[in-house]
């Protein structure tokens, strides 16, 4: 056993997280850490590492086993450059290279340094790090990042190519166990082709938070963290799905039993009752009064039972039969709603046109000779690497939507020629929130949105957008947008892009950060919604649900 977790209890304020969570990890085990946004996973991170331990139980790992995490933070790093940032996380790397630096300039013959400065020469090239920077720079080249960023300043670099140095940082660590939290987030085909590659291959255990499917399959077991515990699946993420079905059509089954028994005892207290109170004979009177009171003591243990959170996924649970479904319907958790336009436009007009398109910046074009057409109803796919320009055409387009003049564009268009229907709504789902949103309270944000896009504000509405999106109205509407967790920022994105009933919808990598039933909602939602569609995604479960054309951008 590499690692024993055994939470008997984790808390935030009056809010229970944890009870009684229970899992081991082995080594050399790929297990992936799935749960609704707000579970807590990532706080489960952060006492695996040791830097919350405000709980109640015991966290173990085997003696002298490395575990090395990912951060999300990365503040205070001055002027440190990447690979020194790299470096500096290796297991011993800033001791031993200290060691080696500076006690050639004062050990003189003193036989004590002069030990240990031989042992870490040795421990130096056992660890492989007088090679570490070409190997870094090889994992840098695996993952098609420019090499020169090695001696970039951290500060300097994208939120983006932090999360890949994270990745690149893990992976030359060589740890025991390896702790990565939503690692294919804003990755492209290429770079998560090689981090599915390397997971496959490592000796190492990892345990990854993802709700990414395309990394779920490559995982060698699942735990799922819901109500408070943990509950443990064999296998990939089809394994998954089967197990889950199982189990959850068994607990359904269950709990009705438990809820049709309530509801018995609760007729027959009523009975005992009125029996009781028709009944002259005392010795009547002391046996229907003692099968009320033993009754209640049934009831008041069954209405203790906490309901589980019931999640099936789509597919599966096409497969229930009637009685389940309508079991399963009564029960499920809850999932976000997602308000698209649902009416079937008789026509079939043609919203955007791009012919022989370049853009770029400066003197050069990030792409050339793009073209299609996309009507009403039809799904368009933008694939290429990060960089290529995708985001770039998808701000071209809104801005020709919005009517903005081209000089307003950051890029410059080289040739060709885009068209887009005068007067439609646009709906853009973007990876990162205006900067404008990010002070305001949620419920002040929403307010915004809805000014923004001319439509009528009220409570009600305001309140209506909370609960379908999962929200808290009270608490989380006065949460500052710029404290939502990930999972929170990406339902807040999908309100303001959904608000005004678009007839055409942009989306930016909509998947990341969702948890996988709101992912598989919004997959439904898309496949139901009949307005046109602009998406990039390198998710090939969703790309595979939305289907359309592809059209690449860049080589």
């Amino acid at each position: 056993m590499l690692l024993s977790v055994d939470i008997t209890e984790k808390s935030f304020g009056d809010k229970s997280l944890y009870h009684d969570l229970r899992f081991d990890i082995q080594p050399g085990e790929i297990v992936g850490l799935v749960g609704r946004n707000g579970m807590g996973k990532s706080t489960l991170f952060n006492m695996v590492t040791g830097s919350d331990t405000d709980y109640q139980g015991d966290i173990t790992t085997k003696r002298n086993a490395i575990v090395i995490s990912s951060r999300q933070e990365h503040h205070g790093l001055g002027d440190k450059t990447v690979l020194g940032y790299i470096q500096d996380d290796l297991p011993e790397f800033a001791e031993l290279n200290h060691i080696i630096d500076t006690y050639p300039d004062h050990m003189g013959d003193n036989v004590a340094k002069i030990t240990r400065y031989s042992e870490a020469l040795e421990r130096f090239a056992t660890l492989g790090y007088y090679q570490v920077e070409d190997e870094i720079a090889q994992l840098f080249e695996s993952y098609q990042i420019d090499t020169a960023k090695l001696h970039a300043k951290m500060d300097d670099l994208s939120g983006g190519q932090k999360r890949m140095v994270e990745l690149i940082k893990v992976q030359r660590s060589r740890g025991d166990l390896a702790l990565i939290d939503e690692p294919t987030n804003h990755m492209d085909y290429i770079a998560k082709e090689a981090f599915i590659k390397w997971l496959k291959s490592t000796q190492e255990a990892v345990m990854v938070i993802t709700h990414d499917r395309d990394v779920l399959q490559c995982v060698d077991r699942i735990i799922e963290i819901r109500d408070g515990q943990a509950h443990t699946y064999r296998g990939n993420y089809d394994q998954y799905l089967r197990i889950n079905k199982d189990r959850i059509t068994n607990q359904v089954n269950e709990f009705d039993l438990v809820q049709r028994r309530i509801a018995n005892l609760r007729d027959d207290i009523i009975r005992f009752q009125r029996l009781k109170e028709k009944s002259r004979d005392p010795g009547t009177i002391r046996r229907f009064k003692s099968q009320e009171e033993k009754a209640r003591t049934e009831l008041a243990r069954l209405e203790q039972t906490e309901k589980p959170s019931f999640w099936i996924d789509q597919d599966s649970a096409e497969d229930l039969n009637e009685k389940m479904t309508a079991a399963y319907g009564k029960y499920k958790a809850q999932n976000i709603r997602l308000d698209a336009r649902q009416e079937k436009s008789r026509s079939s007009r043609l919203l955007v046109q791009v012919s022989k398109l370049s853009l770029g910046y400066g003197d050069t074009p990030l792409f050339g000779d793009v073209s299609f057409e996309l009507h009403e109803g039809e799904r368009v796919r933008l694939h290429g690497r990060n960089g290529a320009g995708k985001t770039t055409l998808v701000d071209a387009i809104m801005a020709k939507a919005a009517g903005r003049p081209e000089s307003a564009l950051a890029s410059h268009r080289f040739g060709g020629t885009i068209a887009v229907e005068t007067g439609i709504n646009v709906g853009h789902y973007q990876q990162e929130i205006d900067e404008k949103y990010l002070d305001m309270t949620l419920y002040a944000a929403l307010e915004q949105v809805l000014r923004d896009k001319d439509l009528p504000v009220s409570d009600q509405r305001i309140r209506r957008f909370l609960g379908d999106y999962l929200f808290n109205p009270e608490s989380d509407g006065a949460m500052p947008v710029s404290q939502l967790s990930g999972g929170q920022k990406a339902r807040f994105q999908l309100i303001r892009m959904l608000a005004n009933e678009p007839q055409l919808l942009i989306l930016d990598e909509p998947t990341n950060h969702l948890d996988l039933p709101s992912i598989e909602e919004l997959e439904r939602a898309m496949q139901d919604y009949h307005g046109a569609v602009i998406y990039i995604s390198h998710d090939s479960y969703f790309a595979k649900k939305l289907g359309g054309q592809t059209v690449p951008i860049g080589s």
